[in-house]
């Protein structure tokens, strides 16, 4: 339980500073103009642009403090297609194991988190804030974000602290079971960059 907890806390903590300091307001219009819909959103009628961001403002707000509910179950499901696939390489470990293994092994996102804090406090560029990519820990966040969708998806699995994460996922999973070390962190990242890739390719629907 103690480090769901500290994901718990840290990330309430980073969705109360991005509240204060940025504005649910400020990231919907972010969001929006960085989205397909950019040009259909800009011929609206004033009213109803609010309306829009009032509406998104509220989405994003719950969202961003239900962030520890999504992330049990993003580990419930990480946890469970990671278990399925280490079976198939004959390296069997319990279900609980493998929950275990990857909420410890997603801590370094909370450092990420407290970053992203870091950097709210000392003073970021408000429209220039991405709620998806708000630490430059990787390639896109130094790209335009209004460049090619695909690109930029591609760009983000560059990422630090997915890296550091993928090697403790792997290296818990070996300690576990008996895979090797390599083999276990390979199979982790080729399931990481299989999302990643599926994720680009959906952002250009």
């Amino acid at each position: 339980m103690g480090p769901f907890a500290l994901v718990v806390l840290v990330t309430v903590l980073y969705a109360a500073v991005m509240e204060r300091q940025i504005g649910f307001d400020q990231i919907s219009r972010n969001e929006i103009a960085r989205s397909s819909r950019a040009d259909q959103f800009d011929k609206l009628p004033a009213d109803q642009k609010a309306k829009q961001i009032e509406i998104s403002a509220v989405i994003t707000k719950y969202a961003s403090y239900g962030v520890p509910v999504f992330a049990i179950i993003a580990y419930l499901i990480m946890a469970g297609v990671l278990l399925g696939v280490f079976r198939l390489a004959d390296a069997v470990v319990s279900f609980k194991v493998a929950l275990a293994i990857v909420i410890y092994g997603s801590l370094p996102w909370a450092i990420h988190a407290l970053l992203g804090i870091l950097s709210m406090q000392v003073g970021v560029d408000k429209e220039a804030f991405s709620i998806r990519n708000p630490v430059g820990t990787n390639p896109a966040y130094f790209m335009d974000p209004n460049g090619n969708k695909f690109v930029l998806g591609l760009a983000s699995a560059f990422d630090v602290v997915s890296f550091w994460s993928i090697v403790l996922i792997g290296i818990g999973f070996a300690c576990n079971s008996r895979a090797k070390c390599s083999t276990a962190i390979a199979i982790v990242a080729a399931m990481f960059f299989a999302y990643k890739l599926i994720g680009a390719g959906l952002a250009l629907l």
